[in-house]
């Protein structure tokens, strides 16, 4: 049996690949431009992405346990999955939105409690790098539950 610590160091790497390529190629452009918008548009852009980063991230998982004989039980794997998707969520509403004032998304205000103010408003590229670090942490969160129980 592959040891939980394997299944782990796969299934992010796994996820880690497909968040790449469902952020970045996956991702079709006018989704990218409204995910952070107000209203029932920017919820819908925003979920039309993640379920497309999803079904990227499920199918990358899939092929690494077949191929590296992972032996992940599905269970845990939509588990993973699922983490990935509703913290991939929760952090892409707040593109564009990152030098808002006022009470802009969850994801903004808790960067601006938690000391990110002057940077974001200084740096253009805070926000993004924000939200980077946020995906790979909550991937690595992902990967971690995936690897939860063996077959």
């Amino acid at each position: 049996m592959t040891s939980k610590a394997v299944r782990a160091t796969a299934a992010y790497a796994a996820l880690n690949a497909a968040h790449e390529v469902g952020d970045y190629w996956v991702q079709v452009d006018r989704d990218a431009v409204a995910k952070g918008g107000h209203g029932a548009e920017g919820r819908a852009a925003c979920a039309r992405h993640v379920a497309s980063y999803t079904a990227t991230q499920a199918v990358a998982l899939a092929a690494a346990d077949r191929v590296l004989r992972l032996r992940l039980h599905w269970g845990w794997a939509a588990a993973g999955l699922t983490v990935s998707a509703l913290t991939h969520y929760a952090a892409d509403r707040s593109g564009g939105r990152w030098r808002e004032d006022g009470p802009s998304t969850r994801l903004v205000r808790f960067a601006r409690r938690t000391g990110h103010t002057g940077w974001l408003e200084r740096d253009p590229g805070a926000g993004p790098l924000l939200d980077q670090a946020w995906h790979k942490g909550w991937i690595a969160i992902a990967a971690v539950v995936a690897a939860g129980g063996g077959r």
